[in-house]
């Protein structure tokens, strides 16, 4: 209800304070609106700072706020509203009274597939911030935000705030190369936690929990192929119950206490097994472990035996759903350059054809002609794209070693300039309905 809405925006005005509630805002509404522009954005945030100020005051009129939201959405639904445009504008206009406000509250524009914030150089930063601090600030958080929205909001927060006390910092410093150099490295865990993990809550919120935990499993099945099913599979569970909890909530260390401890887990059952992890296991930061293993690429295929086909009973017997996630555990072991996007086309693919026969009159006629459909063109598809990505690998390889300094994002780029496809689609953090559509539907 009205009293709820105001009593909340009010709580936490006064709790964080004018300026703490400001930037709450610009960095919540650029992640709803990543589609907008720098100025939509701070229309929007100047309307609600000013709404929040005027009415949050001890004292102020009970129907202040209401009668200001109300303003505020009549704004939002004039033709030259100055505000973030959404195609679901209208639909919500065409309410009235609070459920027009709370529709129009609800509107978020897609995250964008491809972060597109690249951090200027330590000089430009600085001329930046020395020319308007806070118009730097403002258009920092916006462009960090509008990127990185999938990250959970705590994870953000903290990210850009120690972002903009880095750069205030180090640019009134007598020696601002060593102040960023120094600060760089004590906030690297938390710019990688936040560029994984808006990989990872991306990719939950385009799957949902049940095919994250297929692309986990055969992301490690790539990386430790000779690892069991049985080893991997509750990993790949943990770490998908892991961004559940995780992606959209609002305790401060629910990502990095979770990861760590699901880090701890991995390490405990594959350090043994895998030089690779066993070396990424050796330090003390299980974060910065989580890193590493996150970052190995796929192993070379072993000696496997030839692989066995599911049985129509498998499918569609009580045990389905976990002889499928097997049968792309084995897929992926043996085509380890094979993307994410290809092998989530077989799993959706696989679930269509158990929905579709397994209640159907005669299942074994309807399975079996999927398979035909499926068999003709699968080895041809799964050869091109493991070659395909397996050049990828080996540039991305030949590359760390040419210039092992270089940062992730640097040798990102470089690969990205010689394979669109292959530089976009086959790490396994690759943005998931980016490159769905990348897949051409061969099955």
């Amino acid at each position: 209800g009205k009293a709820y809405v105001r009593d909340k925006v009010c709580q936490e005005f006064k709790i964080l304070g004018k300026e703490n509630f400001r930037t709450l805002t610009i960095i919540t509404n650029s992640r709803k609106y990543s589609n907008a522009t720098f100025e939509e954005i701070s229309h929007l945030v100047r309307e609600i700072v000013s709404l929040a100020e005027t009415c949050c005051t001890d004292g102020a009129d009970p129907s202040c706020y209401d009668a200001g939201s109300s303003a505020l959405s009549a704004k939002s639904c004039g033709r030259s509203s100055p505000f973030p445009s959404h195609p679901g504008t209208a639909g919500c206009c065409a309410q009235e009274g609070l459920e027009q406000k709370l529709c129009l509250a609800a509107l978020r524009h897609p995250p964008q597939q491809l972060p597109q914030y690249l951090q200027p150089s330590n000089e430009e930063l600085c001329q930046a911030f020395k020319k308007d601090p806070r118009d730097f600030a403002d258009r920092f958080l916006h462009e960090y935000a509008s990127s990185y929205g999938q990250a959970p909001l705590p994870v953000l927060l903290g990210s850009s705030t120690t972002f903009l006390s880095m750069v205030s910092t180090c640019c009134i410093s007598p020696t601002p190369t060593a102040c960023f150099l120094k600060e760089k490295m004590e906030r690297k865990t938390l710019s990688l936690l936040t560029l994984m993990s808006n990989r990872a809550c991306s990719r939950f919120a385009a799957y949902g929990k049940d095919k994250v935990t297929v692309s986990y499993l055969a992301s490690l099945a790539q990386k430790v192929p000779a690892a069991s099913f049985e080893d991997l599979f509750p990993l790949a569970e943990d770490a998908a119950e892991v961004f559940s909890q995780c992606c959209d909530s609002l305790a401060e260390d629910c990502m990095p206490k979770k990861l760590s401890e699901h880090t701890a887990k991995a390490c405990g059952v594959l350090a043994t097994q895998d030089e690779r992890f066993a070396v990424c296991c050796k330090g003390k930061n299980l974060m910065q472990n989580y890193f590493c293993i996150s970052a190995l690429p796929p192993a070379p295929t072993p000696k496997l035996p030839e692989l066995q086909k599911l049985t129509n009973r498998q499918l569609c017997g009580e045990e389905g759903a976990r002889h499928t996630k097997r049968s792309l555990f084995e897929l992926a072991r043996r085509h380890p350059s094979i993307p994410d996007a290809a092998l989530s086309k077989l799993y959706d693919a696989s679930e269509k054809a158990r929905g579709e026969c397994c209640s159907a009159k005669d299942t074994s006629a309807c399975l079996d002609s999927k398979r035909l459909r499926m068999g003709e063109g699968l080895p041809p598809f799964l050869e091109k794209a493991n070659q395909l990505c397996g050049q990828y690998t080996q540039l991305q390889e030949s590359l760390v070693r040419r210039m092992p300094e270089a940062s992730p994002e640097l040798l990102g780029q470089l690969v990205e300039q010689r394979a669109d496809f292959a530089s976009t689609c086959c790490p396994h953090n690759s943005p998931p309905l980016y490159c769905a559509a990348k897949v051409k539907p061969h099955l």
